[in-house]
């Protein structure tokens, strides 16, 4: 199934279903049940299709990335976290911090992985129990805040106001069970600027969530960014860092197009 959350004119928020014959709007939610019925959605406007528990990335999981950024490859994965604060819609901007100012913003798309229900000390074969489905990210990231000011962690580079789009809609996992060989690409202003194959992960899904659930809750709801393939504009010759103005695309086979703008902070 295919599930959008979206906004109606008068302002109610609901969920609906994307199928080849339209849109139609689902009750419940996705964490507890989902009815489907056979009224058509009326979107006012598209938003993320979760509101996230908990934001969990994976840093340097793909091996061509790890090269293209000089890194050794990790023994085990590298964790770092976004707030809540950091979501951001689909078609809603990317703002360029200009108070605590970042001239080095990146784009980085990602598979975000959505957990169904609270699990803890997964086995890594059980791991798709706990799976409700998948959606595209951008982890968008402040280079200078993440490697130069950041005392030595990656948070602050990831944490600003609308640093986590997701969207643009959450695929369960019924419809995709194999979610480690899908094509992955970032396209910036109508230019390809990654393109990848979620093959080319270090720790693969049920790596990811048997790590990050040793003796830890991971909340229904929790986001889970699974790392970023090559391309980033960090590694570009010369950088490409993200302007006001451009436009940006996260591409995922079997998901869709997350799209945002980008603006200055004013």
């Amino acid at each position: 199934m295919k599930i959008i959350r979206y906004q109606q004119a008068q302002g109610k928020i609901s969920y609906a279903q994307q199928t080849e014959q339209g849109t139609f709007d689902l009750e419940g939610d996705p964490f507890t049940s989902l009815k489907a019925t056979s009224k058509k959605s009326e979107i006012f406007k598209l938003l993320a299709p979760i509101v996230p528990t908990q934001i969990l990335c994976i840093g340097l999981n793909y091996r061509q990335h790890a090269e293209e950024c000089g890194a050794p490859i990790p023994e085990r994965p590298v964790l770092f976290v976004k707030g809540a604060n950091a979501l951001q819609n689909p078609g809603d901007p990317i703002v360029l911090p200009r108070h605590a100012r970042s001239d080095e913003v990146d784009y980085e798309c990602e598979l975000g992985v959505v957990i169904a229900k609270d699990c803890k000390n997964v086995k890594r074969e059980n791991a798709f129990d706990y799976v409700l489905g998948y959606t595209c990210v951008n982890d968008v990231s402040a280079r200078d805040w993440q490697l130069k000011w950041g005392g030595g962690q990656w948070c602050k580079g990831k944490f600003f106001d609308t640093f986590a789009p997701i969207g643009p809609c959450l695929v369960t996992l019924d419809e995709l069970p194999h979610p480690n060989n899908l094509k992955i690409k970032t396209v910036l202003n109508g230019e390809i600027v990654q393109n990848s194959s979620t093959s080319d992960m270090i720790f693969d899904i049920p790596a990811i969530i048997e790590f990050l659930s040793g003796s830890t809750t991971l909340l229904a709801g929790t986001l889970i960014l699974t790392g970023t393939p090559q391309g980033v504009g960090m590694a570009s010759k010369p950088p490409k860092y993200l302007k006001a103005g451009d436009s940006v695309t996260i591409e995922i086979e079997k998901i869709g197009a997350l799209t945002n703008p980008v603006i200055e902070e004013p």
